[in-house]
């Protein structure tokens, strides 16, 4: 068996190898094409949260908000209050962020591993200007739609974590929020720090220059390979529109834009590949946390359950408002 998955390993291999030189121009456009959307989207969005959140927790935002929202997570979500910096900065960044930030905390012992495992479940954030800007006024041409998208996707993220709080919970310590407490830990963390400010960004740009073009070059892959599919399948728009989001974000929802259909409809498909991923964001996010013990099966599922949760709330919201 393992002979066999070798030999089909090299096969593929072999055809794609045989594709890209035969459809030079079709693959340079997708490479192209993943590319731009690296330059303009991926980048100006996760750049600069990425080197902020290195800086934020070297100077100890991370003890300030984990003491600030320890009792709301540790009720809530019955987990660690160091939890929230994740949740909140993956809000607002995006994803694969929330991969980033969980593995950071996570190394230096904010959180430990199913602590980790379990955040990563449900900060799976779409990034709030790419639904307002790119889905909302492109693909969707309609701002209401796009705000009903956003809140599905970011209300089901709450969702799960409520379903999922039993799961491996961290011990409660029941303090009381404390401002002047989350003020001394912040502070301390700062005085406690003997890394220079040019090292410490130089450090950040550079972690982040590293996680970035991991991403580039896992977006660039898979828009080669739907390419592929693309040039030897006929499929019909809304397979390409279903097998492309499943592989690549990005290409399906340019695809569900394209839909012969009533734009509730390309809301809810769009709703449904934003709060999946795609194989694209999930083998990102895998990238970033292979060489830790932060699990990624209960993050597979979370995104199984956010599809079906944030399809549901999407599509109720617009029968009962849109």
């Amino acid at each position: 068996m393992n002979k066999l998955t070798s030999i089909l390993i090299i096969i593929c291999l072999i055809i794609c190898g045989y594709e890209i030189l035969s459809e030079s121009e079709t693959i340079m456009n997708a490479v192209s094409y993943s590319f731009n959307i690296w330059i303009n989207n991926v980048f100006p969005s996760l750049f600069p949260f990425f080197v902020l959140s290195e800086i934020l927790i070297n100077y100890g935002f991370i003890e300030l908000v984990g003491e600030l929202f320890k009792p709301i997570f540790e009720k809530l979500f019955k987990i660690n209050g160091n939890a929230s910096f994740v949740f909140i900065m993956s809000m607002l960044s995006g994803f694969p962020s929330n991969a980033k930030y969980t593995k950071e905390l996570y190394l230096q012992n904010k959180l430990n591993e199913n602590e980790a495992s379990k955040i990563l479940m449900f900060s799976h954030f779409s990034n709030p200007l790419f639904i307002l800007g790119t889905i909302s006024i492109t693909f969707l041409k309609d701002k209401k739609l796009g705000l009903i998208v956003m809140f599905s996707h970011y209300i089901t993220n709450i969702i799960i974590g409520l379903i999922f709080r039993n799961y491996c919970p961290s011990k409660v310590t029941n303090d009381k929020f404390s401002f002047k407490k989350a003020i001394l830990s912040m502070h301390n963390k700062r005085i406690n720090n003997n890394k220079r400010f040019g090292i410490i960004i130089t450090n950040s740009i550079i972690n982040t220059i590293n996680t970035l073009l991991l991403i580039l070059g896992v977006i660039t892959t898979f828009l080669i390979i739907t390419t592929i599919i693309d040039n030897n399948f006929h499929l019909s728009l809304l397979n390409k529109t279903f097998i492309s989001g499943f592989l690549e974000m990005t290409q399906g929802l340019k695809h569900a834009s394209l839909l012969n259909i009533p734009k509730t409809y390309k809301a809810i498909i769009i709703c449904m590949i934003i709060s999946f991923g795609g194989l694209s964001v999930h083998t990102q996010t895998l990238s970033i946390i292979s060489d830790t013990k932060i699990k990624y099966k209960p993050f597979l599922l979370a995104r199984i359950i956010h599809l079906i949760i944030s399809v549901i709330i999407c599509l109720t919201i617009i029968l009962l408002f849109y």
